[in-house]
């Protein structure tokens, strides 16, 4: 059994790996210092969330994929059943997914896409 075509698999894990989890580590030893009403934190805070809502946004606006063929109302209104759904569910992000892909699947199954 010969491994020479599994190592760039490997080489391509370990540097993964390596260059990631440095990061992981230093978060949890400065997080474990910074205030969780600081700032900082907040600032960190609003910026992932400006990150999120633009990768949601590029999914709407520009798919790729199967969403490219979706018209642009299915998947506006797959995020505002989402969003209700959110809204009443007490903010619960597990429902809250579930029922926006569910709403986006049967769209698509309707309309054959």
């Amino acid at each position: 059994m010969s491994f020479e075509g599994v190592w760039p698999y490997v080489f391509i894990a370990v540097a993964g790996w390596l260059a990631t989890d440095i990061w992981r580590w230093i978060g949890v030893l400065a997080g474990n210092r910074i205030d969780e009403s600081s700032e900082l934190l907040n600032w960190v805070r609003a910026v992932a969330t400006a990150l999120v809502a633009a990768v949601i946004a590029k999914l709407i606006l520009y798919p790729n994929g199967v969403l490219e063929h979706s018209p642009l109302w299915l998947r506006l209104g797959s995020v505002a059943f989402g969003a209700a759904v959110f809204f009443a569910t007490g903010k619960r992000q597990i429902p809250t997914i579930a029922a926006a892909i569910g709403m986006l699947a049967a769209g698509l199954l309707v309309l054959g896409t």
